[in-house]
This record gives C-alpha cells, sequence and structure tokens, in this order.
C-alpha cells in the first residue's frame, strides 16, 4: 500500500494508500455536496495538497471531479426546467471563459501562491458556511434553500447594470477558479441570488450547470500542460458521483444546519492550514 500505483501497471506516481483516501475522501464530500447542493470541490483539494500532490496537478484532477459531481445534479436540473439559459449566457459564459483562461496560465503561477489562493478560498468558503448556519439558526430555518429564502418564483432583475456586475463577477471567479482547481460555485451561487435576484431553486439548478461546464473548461486549460492524474481522476470522479448521488436523495433526513455549521468549521480549519502552508515557502 506504501508503493506507488504504477508498481500495479497504472500510469500514477501517486502512492497507493493515498489513492484509496482520496477516493473515500472524494466519496464523503461527494455525499455532503448532494445535500447541500454544492460540487464542494475545496474539501477535495486540501486533501490532495495536504497529501503531497503537486498543486498544478492536483488542481487539475480536483476542477474536472467537480464538473464530473456537478454532472448528476445537473441532469435532474436540466429535466426539472430549472436551468436558465439568460443566467448561462450573462453569467456562465464569462465564467467558462476565464476558467479556460486560468487554467492555462496555472503553469504560470507558483505553486506556493496556488496554495495559499487555495487555501483562502477554502477559508472563505468556510466563513460563509458559519454565517447561513448562524442565520439559518437565528430565524428558526431548518429547511429550503441555502441562499435566497423569500425570492421563490422570482423570475430575476436583469437590468444593463446587475447583468454587467453578474458577468463581471463570473470571468473573474472563473478565472480564479481554474487557476486553483476550484468550480467554486459557493461563491457564485450567493452573487446569482444577490444581484439578479432569481428564484433561489432556478439559481441552484444553473449554477449546477455553470460549474459542470466551467470545470470542464477549466480542466482543458490544465490538460494542455499535462497537469492531470488520470488515475486519480477516474477514482475519485467515480466515488464522487456516487456520493453526490446518494446525497441527494438522503436530503432532508439530516439536520441542515449542524451539517453546515460542521463543514463551516471544517473548511475555516484547512484554509488556515493552507494558507500556513503556502505563506511558509515564503518564510
Amino acid at each position: 500500500m506504501i508503493a506507488p500505483l504504477s508498481d500495479i501497471g497504472l500510469p500514477s506516481d501517486v502512492l497507493i494508500w493515498h489513492a484509496v483516501l482520496l477516493a473515500i475522501i472524494s466519496f464523503l464530500v461527494g455525499i455532503l455536496g448532494g445535500f447541500v447542493g454544492l460540487a464542494l470541490g475545496t474539501m477535495r483539494l486540501p486533501a490532495m495538497l495536504l497529501l503531497g500532490m503537486p498543486a498544478p496537478a492536483a488542481g487539475g484532477t480536483n476542477i474536472m471531479v467537480s464538473s464530473l459531481a456537478s454532472l448528476a445534479g445537473t441532469i435532474r436540473h436540466l429535466r426539472a426546467g430549472r436551468v436558465n439559459l439568460r443566467i448561462v449566457l450573462t453569467m456562465g459564459v464569462p465564467a467558462f471563459i476565464g476558467a479556460f483562461i486560468g487554467g492555462l496560465l496555472s503553469d504560470r503561477t507558483p505553486e506556493h501562491l496556488l496554495i495559499a489562493l487555495a487555501g483562502a478560498l477554502v477559508l472563505w468558503q468556510g466563513v460563509e458556511f458559519l454565517i447561513i448556519a448562524r442565520n439559518r439558526m437565528r430565524s428558526g430555518q431548518s429547511g429550503g434553500a441555502l441562499f435566497g429564502a423569500g425570492l421563490e418564483g422570482s423570475p430575476g432583475l436583469f437590468t444593463p447594470a446587475r447583468v454587467a456586475s453578474e458577468g463581471g463577477i463570473g470571468f473573474a471567479v472563473g478565472m480564479l477558479g481554474g487557476a486553483v482547481g476550484l468550480i467554486l460555485g459557493s461563491i457564485r451561487l450567493p452573487a446569482l441570488v444577490r444581484i439578479l435576484r432569481v428564484d433561489p431553486r432556478i439559481a441552484a439548478g444553473t449554477n449546477l450547470f455553470i460549474g459542470f461546464v466551467m470545470g470542464a473548461a477549466g480542466w482543458v486549460g490544465h490538460l494542455i500542460h499535462g497537469q492531470v492524474d488520470w488515475v486519480l481522476l477516474v477514482m475519485m470522479g467515480a466515488t464522487a458521483m456516487a456520493g453526490s448521488y446518494l446525497g441527494a436523495n438522503l436530503t432532508g433526513k439530516v439536520n441542515l444546519n449542524l451539517l453546515i455549521l460542521a463543514m463551516g468549521l471544517t473548511l475555516l480549519a484547512v484554509g488556515i492550514l493552507l494558507i500556513w502552508q503556502g505563506a511558509a515557502a515564503l518564510i
């Protein structure tokens, strides 16, 4: 188990036990993501980095795993009519372009900076989840969408200023996520709801679709530089999809507020650890 996968004929330098552990983590993260409707690459990427994978390869592999994890939810939302083409054009297209550019430029970014940036984004999501958990507990809310309570049925506000703002955010988030290896659905989703004022169910469905395509676009950028571990991609992608499907089916059977709180605390700690690891290389 301490030998690399290449010893059993697979084209990867990752240790066998590391690969098995990452596949298990990907499955468990998939379950959590299925509960909350996010790919949660911010929980897989730190595990890959902390196990010693080079940041570009970890990012290139993780962003496609996130894309695959979003695929099952995307299909479900497409069938239910919860993917809005206008939002895809407004925020998605700039995100796709940004993700490709970010993935393409990732080889020019110092590895310690990628790790620190990943840590900052993980920390951001942790804080976001803690705020969500606090607000939901204070209001006594135990179910429903994470963002956009009270906007059910809203067609959205597509004024020129809001559309321009959303497009800019989509491009910036896409480029940053493409470089680091995250699809950052947890940043796009609240932006969709707060700026465009759209029904949270439509926002969630469209966000998953954008994440799926954005992940694929960012992955192509990494692929051009050979920054993908194909064996891990297959192992983690399969377990992430299985976990996401299971998690979606279990929605409503677990206290969502406690789950969000636990995830927030975990991401907060891991984000700080990654920032420290990235900054230590500069000392």
